[in-house]
């Protein structure tokens, strides 16, 4: 609604200065609470304040999580979560977008995978969920849940073939400049004690490029027996286009990556681990245990191009390892998976096709870039 223009009066009395008498009104005592009355309590208000006012004017972000402190390295770049051996073939289908829904039949043969297994998947703004099941009944999920920008819960299971069952309960809170996580592995709490595995970690931003973090680990596989706890130590530097990161773990371990963006289409990574330990030797005196320091470094590239992606990665151990995936047809994808050990003298090999179909017409428009998610034509695509 437009705003009218109003004259104005020649003089308006209420704009002039006019003196102002003393007030003999008696001035009414302040309400002080305990945490303001309280010295103690009262410094340490005025302390956070004045730190939380400080961080408030560095301009601080979100950190990640510890979970997640490496995936540049080992998810993005690193070869592990992609490699396979034999023969593979994964049949994909959609269903919907919003909320998408999605399943998966995976096949193979002469590998480590099972003979067949089935998944599913069902994702919404907050909320997804996740399932498999294989030829043997092995079953595991998984559903993440957010009840705002800042918590999302999670809740893992998996009921494995001739493997013990496992459940997971995860909280995380993601604030403007750190990241709290809670874990619990298999818990239990039979005869007065807590058995299984707890994880609580910190991750805290201390400048725009800088984070620290901590995780404690406390675990008790048998209400008889001592518990076992360990912390470890996390430090995070990202400039941009290459980060850096290093953990001090409980353990007694090591760890160092570095990422880099070499290029538009090309990344990089290193990783080095060194861990110290015990091993059995033999003396004139008998088996006796020794000190011993072990460490790898594994270096990787992963090669983007418009229709197929190459990742390839070599160690100390005398492992070097490929994984090309390449797109042949808007539907059909092919994968070829690699390793040599120079040192073992053995090899592995996987070859496998990817196919991916739609549910309707306005999915398979979707998929190959002519519509967008409201059916609408995109500008330039080929119809």
């Amino acid at each position: 609604m437009s705003e009218q223009k109003i004259a104005q009066p020649l003089a308006d009395i209420s704009k002039m200065s006019v003196p102002t008498l003393p007030s003999t009104a008696p001035e009414l005592p302040k309400q002080n609470g305990f945490w303001s009355s309280n010295p103690v309590f009262s410094y340490l208000n005025d302390v956070y304040t004045n730190i939380s006012q400080h961080r408030q004017s560095l301009g601080l972000t979100n950190p990640g999580t510890v979970e997640n402190l490496t995936k540049e390295v080992n998810r993005d770049v690193f070869l592990n979560q992609h490699f396979f051996q034999g023969l593979r073939a994964d049949l994909n289908k959609s269903f919907s977008f919003d909320p998408a829904f999605q399943t998966s039949h995976a096949f193979s043969i002469g590998g480590d995978l099972p003979p067949y297994a089935f998944s599913a998947l069902y994702a919404r703004e907050n909320m997804f969920a996740q399932g498999n099941i294989d030829n043997q009944f092995s079953v595991s999920g998984k559903v993440n849940y957010g009840w705002d920008e800042h918590n999302v819960s999670k809740v893992t299971l998996q009921i494995a073939h001739g493997q013990p069952t496992m459940c997971q309960l995860e909280q995380d809170y993601n604030a403007n400049d750190f990241s709290i996580n809670f874990k619990t592995l298999n818990p239990l709490y039979l005869s007065g004690a807590f058995t299984g595995v707890a994880i609580g970690s910190l991750l805290q931003s201390l400048t725009k490029k800088f984070a620290v973090g901590v995780e404690a680990t406390f675990s008790r596989q048998n209400s008889s027996l001592p518990p076992d706890s360990a912390i470890s130590y996390f430090a995070r530097y990202n400039a941009g286009d290459w980060i850096a990161t290093a953990q001090v773990q409980g353990q007694g371990a090591l760890v160092g990556t570095f990422w880099r963006k070499v290029s538009e289409n090309v990344q990089a990574g290193l990783e080095t681990q060194i861990a110290a330990g015990m091993r059995p030797v033999s003396t004139p005196f008998g088996a006796q245990l020794e000190p011993v320091v072990e460490g790898i470094t594994t270096l990787g590239a992963k090669y983007e191009y418009r229709t197929a992606v190459f990742r390839g990665q070599v160690d100390t151990t005398g492992k070097t390892s490929v994984f090309l995936e390449k797109k042949i047809m808007p539907m059909l994808s092919v994968m070829f998976a690699g390793e040599i050990d120079h040192f073992k003298q053995s090899s592995k090999v996987g070859a496998g096709l990817q196919v991916e179909t739609a549910g309707n017409e306005q999915i398979f428009l979707m998929q190959n870039g002519m519509v967008d998610a409201n059916g609408n034509p995109i500008p330039g695509a080929a119809m």
